[in-house]
């Protein structure tokens, strides 16, 4: 696996070369300590992974990860811990607080399929789950950004991407499968509609029962009430909030 390493600092570099020194699979093939150098070297490829420090002179490495090419594993590296950091595991991604621990740093490649032992490994181990008051960090074909768990209302399929229905009104496609959003999401307030959707329970507006196999949900900032699956209702009905329940005359 060929890593970058990308921090302002020389002798944090180095502290972080030294331990990878310690997988022979890993090969450091590129260094910068400035956004300039930094966007060159992302720029010219050869990597599958980069360690990245959110702290840099000039800007941030959130700045750099448009940059970062696709299928590209991102780490980031800080020496402060913050609400949003449990984000970076949705997306794969995994952050390193300063001073780096070994068994931490193992942990991080063993995401990304490197063992010390036996090499790439066929599976890694997946993060935990988030919290439903959690913030997530998504990449975009235009870029990246954060987002609360509770303003995403729904999550759609989209082949190796998926669509986001926020609250507000707003729908972007972000680089992450319904697949890997349903293995990190609370649930509740998350639940299967459908093969090709998830929802926000917590964002339930009203159900709709118009006759026909199942029905029809209406969720805040959606713009078209969503159907769920005959198949999902039963379990779907079974995670409704009591208060819902009291609420809504659901259909059988």
């Amino acid at each position: 696996m060929n890593v970058l390493l990308i921090d302002d600092e020389p002798p944090a570099r180095a502290g972080l070369r030294t331990l990878l020194a310690a997988y022979p699979e890993i090969e450091v093939v590129g260094e910068a300590g400035t956004l300039p150098a930094a966007r060159e070297l992302l720029a010219a490829g050869g990597y599958e992974a980069v360690f990245l420090d959110i702290q840099l002179r000039g800007g941030t490495g959130f700045d750099l990860v448009p940059q970062v090419r696709p299928g590209a594993a991102v780490v980031f590296v800080t020496a402060h811990d913050d609400h949003a950091l449990r984000a970076f595991e949705v997306n794969a991604l995994d952050y390193l607080l300063k001073p780096i621990k070994p068994e931490r740093l193992a942990a991080t490649l063993a995401r990304c399929g490197v063992g010390r032992a036996g090499g790439r490994e066929d599976a890694a181990p997946r993060p935990g789950r988030l919290r439903p008051d959690d913030t997530v960090y998504v990449r975009t074909d235009g870029g990246a950004r954060f987002l609360e768990l509770a303003a995403i209302t729904a999550i759609r399929s989209c082949e190796n991407y998926s669509e986001l229905d926020l609250v507000s009104g707003e729908r972007i496609l972000v680089r992450q499968t319904l697949r890997a959003w349903e293995e990190s999401l609370p649930a509740p307030p998350f639940a299967r509609a459908h093969r090709q959707a998830l929802i926000n329970l917590g964002r339930l507006q009203r159900i709709e029962d118009d006759g026909g196999d199942a029905p029809l949900l209406h969720l805040e900032g959606l713009r078209s009430p969503l159907r769920v699956s005959r198949r999902e209702w039963a379990e779907l009905k079974a995670r409704l909030p009591r208060e819902s329940v009291a609420a809504f005359r659901l259909p059988p």
